[in-house]
């Protein structure tokens, strides 16, 4: 009987094995190539149909099928190798994963059981040429060198990388981390992960090889056939989780990543960072020649199954291999989920016969792309399960439209992005099934296009989640002393060579810092922008010195185009508050000096103008001693005086006096001496905020809404702040100073005869603005009776007869007048 003629091609990674069998299989009339990775097999199929055209090929994995009607050429993922199909050349890419924990079995599968009809090719590490040699087939081994050296360079840090690099991790979360770190530390890294849809890592890819970013982070995915342009390989890590346990890698899958380090003739060199653990000498000496320990088991299952009943169906699964050098696989999940199935008390009804369980066994094999939840990939096999097995003998396109309607949402992080993926993944494979779909064209476009718009998604969210290009401009730049071009926008943007850096909001740069970034970002793009931003700063402290267009608002603060550039402090009193300046620290000393000096002038003029009679009366030039008493307790109590606080001082006060301080703009009322202008809105709010600030409490207080003379208030107010605001308190209600002297006039006006009661009329209401019952309250708050006849309301004066107090701001026990003799309040 003639053998088959097998090719085996062995060596270490960069040595065009991949090539070769393109170019062999090319020669032929027909030929199936399998790969370990949907992505790679997408790879060599944009390559090969610009060799050939596209009628000829075929792309043929779990989630896409391009199947021209005449294609000659099948470029498939190992599980999607059409295994019926006779072609003369057959080609299984790194045939040494036979030995893999998980899909070792496919791969023997396809040592033991495919061939082509005039050549198979095999290409793979040297580890697996024992085995190979015990095959009944006539084998030729061809062996490959590197093209280039491979060396080890030790332990680095990760900030002391060097560019064109890769660094590689074990999960998702690991290579998450180390992305962020490098962003922060050198500008940005390209992701690549097997679980990336073709599109997302593709344009990955292309970031990291058009120069965008110099840095890589991938996990072991990248061993397997991906080739960029990469000088340095370092681990991580050197333990992965196998699908059972976390285990290290054994050398030759060290070596297999290593080296993706060097292409075509470029020496490329491998090292380790992180926490990641020594490499020993004489492993390093074994990954360098290229010399690891060779296979001696290949994983193994039966693949030709009886499915007459559930009992000889699993019987022929735990078939054990017919050569020693074959071992039975572990459990593989869809042995697990086709236990779990058969045990199902819903399928106690089913006829499990040949069709049905061959069916039933093929839903177990709908790959878990999500790998999150047992449950939930178990109800997908169900209802798919129940769908085929229905009478329509199909997955309607209603349950379609409801799974993929979860999906079809464009929000989301890395994570929930790369799950909806992977969910979208799962719908792909099913609707590529042979029949399994109504409207099966229509279901296999939708969740192509649906995949390829999250994975455009995906792409823009691990670039704006892992590279900042402008700190990877600059981490470049600036180390080479580069001339930046930067520019400020109308819009006050900042730009430097095209990249967004920030914003100048008032007199400070603020920057576009992502979350998390390091001083030494914020240091570079700093001095990146200095050149061109502190002039801008200078000229802005010009016009603002030279406009005086500048507003105190209630947060103490002083702005100046809506940005704070400035907050007032406590000061040696409350009229004399002093300033911090909020600018940029890159403004000179000479910048900010010049800026202060105008701040406190402003603020003075300020406070002198909108306050100028409480500082006439601080600066009152009398000798009166009577004058400078009730000028001091005035001026002390910010303006506002309970008349019988200081009536031992009026008193004495003649007309002369009295005119003297109300030229300053003091008002005798009947309750209150106060200074009129200062119940003012704009003063009241210059008051109050310079008091708050003096005091450095209260601030949660603010004053009335001008234009209110009545205030009713259930909580407790502050009865020195309200005073402040020019309201007096009466328990829980507060009445404008200015308008009780009014109503006082009313009723001194109404009141014609003596000691008789007074009306109520609707203008008392009015003035006040408030309802007639608070009215009456306010009244007998004052010392009123209350004489309800007519339903008319009266009232009269009837003062309780108390002691009458002394002045409570003079705190020493001697003769106030004494005192004042020597006072000066010209201070």
């Amino acid at each position: 009987m003639k053998k088959n003629k097998l090719t085996a091609v062995l060596g270490p990674t960069n040595t065009g094995k991949t090539h070769l069998a393109i170019e062999t299989m090319l020669s032929f009339e027909s030929g199936i190539i399998g790969f370990p990775l949907r992505l790679l097999a997408r790879e060599v199929y944009e390559k090969v149909i610009k060799k050939t055209s596209l009628d000829k090929v075929a792309l043929i994995t779990g989630e896409e099928k391009i199947i021209p009607s005449n294609a000659k050429y099948f470029l498939c993922t190992v599980e999607s190798m059409p295994i019926d199909k006779q072609v003369e050349f057959v080609g299984v890419d790194e045939i040494q994963m036979c030995a893999d924990h998980e899909r070792g079995h496919i791969f023997t599968d396809r040592l033991l059981n495919m061939r082509g009809e005039k050549l198979t090719m095999l290409m793979g590490s040297n580890t697996i040429k024992n085995i190979i040699s015990k095959l009944d087939d006539d084998i030729e081994f061809i062996n490959r060198e590197r093209l280039s050296k491979l060396t080890y360079v030790g332990h680095k840090k990760i900030s002391r990388i060097n560019r064109k690099t890769a660094i590689i991790a074990f999960s998702a979360e690991e290579v998450y981390a180390i992305a962020e770190l490098i962003r922060r530390q050198k500008g940005g890294a390209a992701i690549v992960m097997g679980s990336l849809s073709p599109k997302t890592r593709n344009a990955q890819v292309e970031l990291y090889q058009s120069g965008d970013v110099d840095f890589l982070v991938a996990t072991d995915a990248i061993g397997m056939g991906i080739n960029m342009d990469l000088d340095f390989v370092y681990f991580s890590n050197l333990k992965k989780f196998d699908g059972r346990k976390l285990r290290k890698l054994n050398l030759s899958e060290i070596g297999q990543i290593a080296g993706r380090a060097g292409r075509y003739l470029n020496n490329g060199s491998f090292g380790i960072t992180g926490d990641c653990k020594e490499i020993s000498a004489e492993e390093v000496d074994l990954i360098e020649n290229h010399k690891f320990e060779e296979i001696r088991t290949l994983f193994w299952r039966n693949s030709n199954l009886n499915f007459n009943n559930s009992s000889s169906l699993l019987k022929s699964l735990e078939q054990k291999p017919y050569q020693d050098w074959l071992r039975k696989i572990h459990e593989c999940e869809d042995e697990k989920a086709l236990k779990f199935f058969l045990k199902d008390k819903n399928l106690e009804n089913v006829d499990l016969n040949n069709k049905t369980l061959s069916l039933l066994w093929e839903c177990c094999q709908i790959p878990d792309f999500v790998k999150k939840t047992y449950g939930n990939h178990y109800e997908v096999i169900g209802n798919v399960f129940k769908f085929l097995n229905s009478e329509k003998g199909k997955i309607p396109e209603d349950y379609m439209r409801i799974q993929l309607m979860k999906l079809d949402k464009l929000e989301g992080n890395v994570d929930s992005l790369s799950n909806r993926i992977a969910n979208v993944r799962t719908w792909s494979y099913v609707s590529n099934k042979n029949n399994w779909v109504e409207n099966q064209d229509y279901w296999i476009e939708k969740t192509k296009n649906l995949e390829d718009k999250l994975s455009d998604r995906l792409h823009e969210e691990l670039t704006k989640t892992f590279i900042d290009k402008r700190a990877s401009v600059l981490a470049r730049g600036l180390k080479q002393d580069m001339e930046f071009k930067t520019e400020i926008l109308q819009n006050d943007d900042v730009k430097i060579d095209g990249h967004y850096i920030g914003k100048i909001n008032g007199l400070k740069l603020e920057l576009d810092l992502k979350q998390g970034a390091l001083e030494t970002d914020i240091k570079s793009l700093k001095k990146a922008a200095r050149q061109s931003v502190s002039p801008e700063l200078e000229k802005r402290i010009d016009n603002i010195i030279e406009t005086k267009i500048l507003e105190l608002k209630d947060d103490t603060k002083i702005y100046w185009n809506k940005f704070s550039i400035a907050k007032i402090n406590k000061g040696k009193d409350y009229l004399s508050p002093s300033i911090e300046l909020a600018i940029d620290e890159m403004l000179e000393q000479k910048q900010r000096q010049k800026l202060n000096d105008f701040l406190i002038k402003w603020l003075n003029e300020k406070i002198n103008s909108e306050l100028k009679s409480l500082i006439d009366l601080k600066n009152i030039n009398q000798n009166n001693s009577s004058i400078k008493a009730l000028a001091y307790q005035l001026y002390e109590n910010n303006g506002v005086l309970k008349r019988d606080q200081v009536s031992d001082y009026l008193s004495k006060l003649g007309q002369e006096e009295r005119k003297i301080l109300r030229e300053i703009g003091v008002k005798f009322g009947r309750y209150h001496i106060y200074l009129f202008k200062l119940i003012k809105p704009e003063a009241v709010k210059l008051r109050t905020l310079l008091w708050k600030t003096f005091h450095q409490k209260y601030f949660k207080l603010k004053p009335p809404t001008f234009g209110l003379n009545f205030i009713e208030e259930k909580e407790k107010n502050n009865r020195n702040f309200m005073l402040l605001c020019g309201f007096e308190k009466f328990d829980n209600l507060f009445v404008r100073i200015d308008i009780l002297e009014r109503l006082f006039m009313q009723i001194i006006n109404t009141n014609t005869e003596q000691n008789k009661e007074i009306k109520v009329v609707p203008e008392m209401l009015n003035l006040l603005g408030c309802s007639k019952d608070n009215f009456v309250n306010l009244l007998k708050k004052m010392n009123y009776s209350i004489n309800e006849k007519d339903n008319e309301i009266f009232f009269k004066y009837a003062p309780n007869k108390k002691r009458k107090k002394f002045i409570k701001n003079v705190t020493t026990k001697e003769n106030p007048f004494q005192i004042l003799k020597n006072l000066n309040l010209n201070n």
